[in-house]
């Protein structure tokens, strides 16, 4: 420690020469660079790349674009395939399990192999696959590629090995499911018909076994026609031809009668002993019109025709609705003896499927529930109670509820955050669900021993918030919040706010939580921000409002030189502030016009409002419109509830505010901020003769120079909210104006009073009227702006190359002499103990601030520690101190004591401020600090202060600002997300690429530990909503309906089996119902039917191999690994090995079978030679 002592007393005394400046701080990209002082630096770095491996954890939420439905009526499990590929697979609540198909291509049906623990799924590139369920990673053991037709439907029999493939074609084929091989029995279209057939049927649309018999195949064609076809006699029992197109076929369960429905709203009943015409036809939603003819109606797209003991059987079907009704909704038709139920969907209809005691189709039925697969929903309807209630979903399938604009994920919160968020919750659930259990309750999970408390947040369009209960890799609704309660509804005819009225005006940008204290901090697209505190008890309270007026001219600005001996802060104006409406003004605030349009975007209540338990507003501040021009959108919050302080930013300047005194200590803009440490020459620009647009909102967050000589593409926000994966932004000219070449602003003075008005700076010259900036015709805030605060420029192309480069941007190529259209914006912010000067001997609560530019500053407070002078004293903010310089847009800050360990900020302990007042114990703040030199004297002479830009990272000693580290994370690409977490007890910095790059620096070292190139392409959406949290964790939106949830721990892959659910579940499968003897003969012989004997190879040869390709399942080290865990995984694993042998057996077998025929021919031909010599003479030859 005294060796340690003594470099860092060499540190402090250094001259500045090796500071940032310095050649020591350069290094080729992905190479860290040490200062040459501190060798010496006695951090004991514990994390080495072995704890480091990625891998998906968990997929939450309702599967994106779904298409496919199956349920096992034994194991009870539910799967649903959606258009990417992938397949959700559902049980019991903590039984959710994600696949994912390599090629991408939807899922056009799934059928269970019932109790086997096996899915085949089909696939629209004409592939089939079987997928082994009896581990909780499900890999594909086998597929079948599909060469000259296209697959259109697809049938298993219960306890059958045998599946049926209706084809595109209209012929039929049937695959082995245990060597996933074709029989060589093919039912042809042509053979299905009657010679006498001009047409040709269509695609086959149904294949379903006759309950009455197995050897019986109903064959349902496009076109209307229908055979069944004996499977013994390779014959048609019968054919139906009828003039309607059909989509769906459902027996009774006798086998004696089906039902169809078809294209036009019908549904025809068909008796076999007379299939010449239908014996019922009816339209359920058709009625009679007053011609007396039917009107038309839209197709029913499948009826499921169930039956049950004790009362009439069930009709269920969706569609059929009459054209003339417009603006219905979907519907599903429930009709139960004469009772006909409509029940309306929210959501387009995509598969319904009726859930039934029994696996056997030749049972009664019982059906007790419905599945309804929505496109935005899945809900399931209770049969057994005649109001068809639904039940209660226990999965998260409302997180795109309201389309998802941001995320926040807090990982080993305070536990006793958890059960509070969820009491109040409680309170405010749906009722009127069904009583009953969910049914699909399949699988097992037990709670796993590496389990803490998680929470993520969502923020969404609509203004709300919800808080998630993120423990043991679940997801479970727990409080949600609507920020809109906050502002009054905008009225009809209330100019800027009827415009506003049909967009997204509440959409939330970002929060800002602190779990200790429970205080949190929305951001809102409309330039807002609202204050939380939260509160067991319900309240009468008043909203405070404040007004800042972050909006700076660039008319005003000088050079910088004249500026220099300004005082930065002004003098105290003589006006008082209103109690509950303050203005923080700027130059030009004085002009008639200016005060007429300095108004906020959202008007806020401003009556006692009544809040019930849970997070209530205490304050919101609003940027307000100047000169007809909308405030520029917030980039950058952070909130200290020790401090009571919030501040934020924007491409204009800086704002803190003080909301314990309900009062702005600073608005000044960017350029002011530096005073006379500006650490860029910036040249004056001549005013230009016409003053172009500026309404549309800054955002630059990440970037810092842009290339006038391209068009650019502003990403849209839609691309995040709306519930559709369109790429598509909308082209436009960067917007240029005076505004963007230099800032000034205007800083209020840290006196007692709560905030006045203050003189400008520089005199205001005459100018002429000022013109209304907006676009024609449109409001200010669109639903193309950013969730997460940024905006990314991206080349005019929508070729493949350059949404692969979408990240790509132009830069100046001088930093140092500066002539440019964009504005510094304050991109991070953090509060924190620390060093704004270096000859500081003591730290004090400052302000670190990131811009755009890559500049750091550091800005001291003085804050009264006492709470009654907290409440009476200002806070006096002092002028900037250390001025620190990284490459690119300052991404985030992290603080490191000397000996490595991570510095959290000061929080206040949580207090209820609406609880009752006990005079035993009063309520005090009581203050939670951690100090850089808390952990031990030695150390006392500073801390580290880690910086991530969106290009590089470095390590600085405070106070002596003694560059350490540094380290290029990237030259092609940009850092998208970047944080400082804690790990293994230790501590790193992760960062996200736009490249789809995930890497981990080893602190203070800046040392690579892991890069992984874990996404081909990034999407804006994944962009916005990435966030890393504790413990290896981090999760993002994967689609706009779906939370994936990663890991990159090596502790937490190793024992994912153990969180993860086990699918399958030994169950004996239920024994069928003894038939009777009148029953079993003259019911058929189905019972005698042998499928092997007429499908296997013997009986129906081979298939022709050009007809279909099989394809191995991929038995890679991962699949073997989660094969490898448990009882479950060692019979999958010996399953596998028994599915290569038997192919190695069968191409031993084709071989043989090769040689043996020719054997057979040699053999052949050596006979006939033989008998055509045996009479001959030798001498003959």
């Amino acid at each position: 420690m005294k060796k340690f002592r003594k470099v860092l007393d060499g540190l402090t005394t250094s001259s500045p020469g090796g500071t940032i400046g310095s050649p020591a701080c350069g290094s080729t990209a992905g190479t860290p660079t040490a200062a040459p002082t501190p060798k010496e630096i006695d951090v004991q770095e514990t994390l080495v790349s072995e704890n480091f491996q990625l891998c998906k954890t968990v997929r939450h939420g309702f599967p994106y674009q779904p298409t496919a439905l199956a349920f096992d009526p034994v194991q009870k499990i539910l799967a649903i395939g959606s258009r990417s590929g992938g397949v959700r697979i559902l049980g019991r609540p903590g039984v959710d399990c994600f696949c994912q198909h390599e090629s991408g291509s939807a899922v056009l049906q799934l059928q269970f192999l019932i109790n086997e623990g096996a899915l085949v799924t089909a696939c629209a590139d004409d592939t089939l696959h079987l997928w082994n369920l009896r581990q909780r990673r499900p890999a594909i053991l086998h597929s079948l590629k599909f060469n000259r037709e296209r697959i259109t439907f697809c049938h298993l029999p219960f306890q059958s090995k045998w599946l049926y493939v209706g084809t595109e074609r209209g012929n039929t084929h049937i695959v082995n499911i245990e060597s996933f091989i074709l029989s060589g029995y093919v039912i042809m279209w042509n053979k299905a018909i009657e010679l006498s057939t001009k047409t040709h049927p269509g695609p086959v649309v149904h294949l379903s076994d006759s309950p009455k018999d197995e050897g019986k195949l109903l064959i349902g064609f496009e076109s209307g026609t229908i055979v069944q076809w004996d499977l013994r006699g390779k014959k048609a029992d019968f054919r139906i031809y009828y003039d309607e197109a059909i989509h769906s076929v459902s027996w009774h369960h006798e086998g004696k009668q089906f039902m169809c429905s078809h294209s036009d709203g019908s549904l025809t009943m068909w008796n076999l002993r007379n299939t010449s015409k239908p014996f019922q036809v009816t339209f359920p939603h058709g009625k009679i019109q007053k011609d007396g003819r039917k009107e038309s109606c839209k197709p029913i797209l499948k009826v499921e025709y169930k039956t049950s003991r004790n009362s009439e059987p069930f009709v269920i079907f969706s569609g059929g609705l009459s054209y003339d009704k417009a603006g219905r909704r979907p519907t599903l038709t429930i009709m139960h003896g004469k009772a006909i139920t409509v029940l309306e969907m929210d959501h387009p209809i995509v598969e319904f499927m009726a859930l039934c005691e029994t696996p056997y189709n030749n049972e009664v039925q019982e059906p007790y529930a419905v599945v309804v697969l929505l496109e935005k929903d899945l809900i399931v309807v209770d049969l057994t109670q005649s109001n068809f209630p639904v039940f209660e979903n226990p999965y998260p399938m409302d997180i795109h509820e309201s389309p998802v604009t941001c995320t926040a994920y807090f990982a080993d919160c305070p536990p006793d955050i958890i059960p509070i968020l969820y009491s109040i919750g409680a309170k405010h659930k749906k009722t009127g669900y069904s009583q009953k259990e969910w049914p699909i309750s399949g699988g097992t999970w037990t709670l796993g021993s590496h389990t803490y408390p998680e929470i993520i947040i969502t923020g969404h369009a609509d203004g709300s918030i919800k808080f998630w209960d993120a423990s043991a890799i679940t997801l479970q609704m727990l409080y949600k919040l609507k920020t809109s309660k906050v502002f009054e509804k905008p009225k009809p005819g209330e100019g800027r706010a009827a415009e506003l009225a049909e967009e997204d005006p509440f959409a939330v940008q970002m929060v800002s939580w602190c779990p200790q204290s429970r205080v949190f901090c929305v951001v809102g697209i409309s330039a807002h921000i609202i204050l939380y505190r939260f509160s067991k008890y319900d309240a009468n309270t008043q909203i405070v409002s404040l007004d800042v007026r972050l909006q700076f001219e660039s008319e005003d600005v000088i050079t910088p030189s004249e500026n220099e001996n300004n005082p930065c802060y002004s003098e105290p104006g003589s006006h008082s502030p209103q109690p509950h409406h303050q203005h923080a003004a700027s130059p030009g605030s004085g002009t008639s016009d200016s005060i007429k349009d300095s108004i906020p975007c959202l008007k806020v209540k401003d009556r006692v409002v009544r809040v019930p338990p849970g997070y209530q507003a205490e304050l919101v501040i609003q940027l307000l419109w100047v000169d007809g021009e909308p405030p520029q959108q917030i980039t950058s919050l952070d909130i200290n509830s020790a401090y009571g302080l919030l501040a934020f930013g924007n491409c204009n300047g800086l704002a803190v505010v003080d909301y314990l005194q309900k009062t702005i200590l600073l608005c000044m803009s960017t350029l002011d901020l530096y005073g006379a440490a500006d650490p860029y020459q910036r040249l004056t620009r001549s005013p230009r003769r016409n003053r172009q647009s500026t309404s549309e909102f800054c955002m630059r967050g990440l970037s810092n120079f842009y290339s006038d000589s391209k068009k650019r593409i502003r990403t849209s926000y839609q691309s995040l909210t709306e519930l559709s994966d369109n790429q598509q932004s909308i082209d436009m000219e960067r917007s240029k104006s005076p505004t963007s070449d230099h800032v000034n602003g205007h800083c209020t003075s840290p006196t007692s009073q709560p905030f006045s008005a203050g003189k400008p700076r520089v005199p205001m010259g005459h100018e002429g009227p000022r013109l209304t900036r907006r676009g024609p015709g449109r409001p200010p805030f669109r639903k193309a702006q950013s969730a997460a605060c940024m905006e990314i420029s991206l080349p005019v192309s929508h070729t493949e190359e350059s949404r692969e480069n979408s990240f790509s941007r132009s830069r100046s190529s001088s930093v140092s002499s500066i002539d440019r259209d964009t504005k510094e914006a304050i991109t991070t912010l953090q509060f924190g103990e620390s060093y704004a000067r270096k000859n500081d001997t003591l730290p004090t609560p400052c302000l670190w601030v990131g811009t755009s530019l890559g500049v750091v500053l550091v800005i001291p407070m003085s804050i009264a520690t006492d709470q009654e002078e907290r409440m009476e004293e200002p806070v006096t903010i002092g002028p900037s101190g250390a001025v620190l310089m990284l490459k690119g847009s300052v991404l985030h800050f992290g603080f490191l004591d000397c000996m490595g360990a991570l510095i959290q900020s000061p929080y206040e302990v949580w207090r209820d401020l609406n609880a009752p007042e006990d005079p035993d114990r009063p309520r005090r703040r009581k203050l939670v600090h951690f100090s850089p030199f808390s952990s031990q004297d030695a150390c006392g002479e500073g801390h580290l202060a880690v910086l991530c830009s969106e290009r590089q990272a470095k390590v600085f000693l405070m106070p002596s600002q003694l560059c350490l580290f540094v380290h290029n994370i990237t030259e092609s690409s940009f850092v998208l997300r970047a944080d400082v977490v804690p790990v293994y007890n230790s501590v790193c910095l992760a960062c996200f690429c736009a490249n789809g790059h995930i890497m981990t620096l080893s602190l203070p070292s800046l040392r690579p530990l892991m890069d992984v190139n874990y996404m081909p392409l990034t999407d804006m959406r994944i962009a916005r909503t990435f966030c890393f949290a504790n413990g290896g964790q981090a999760l993002y939106l994967s689609s706009p309906t779906e939370i994936q949830r990663i890991t990159y721990s090596q502790e937490m892959c190793d024992n994912l089996q153990e969180m993860l659910g086990e699918l399958f579940t030994p169950i004996e499968t239920p024994e069928a119902q003894n038939r009777g003897f009148l029953k079993g003969f003259f019911g058929g012989n189905s019972h005698n039917f042998d499928r092997e004997e007429l499908f296997g190879e013997a009986a129906a040869g081979k298939a022709s191999r050009s007809l279909a390709q099989h394809i191995p399942g991929q038995a890679g080290m991962e699949g073997m690994k989660v094969a490898a865990s448990g009882a479950v995984g060692e019979l999958a694993r010996a399953r596998i090995a028994l599915d290569e042998r038997g192919q190695r057996l069968g191409e031993l077998e084709d071989r043989t079978a090769v040689m043996m025929t020719s054997a057979e021919t040699f053999s052949k031909h050596a006979h006939e030679l033989m008998l055509k010599c045996k009479d001959k003479k030798w001498y003959q030859f």
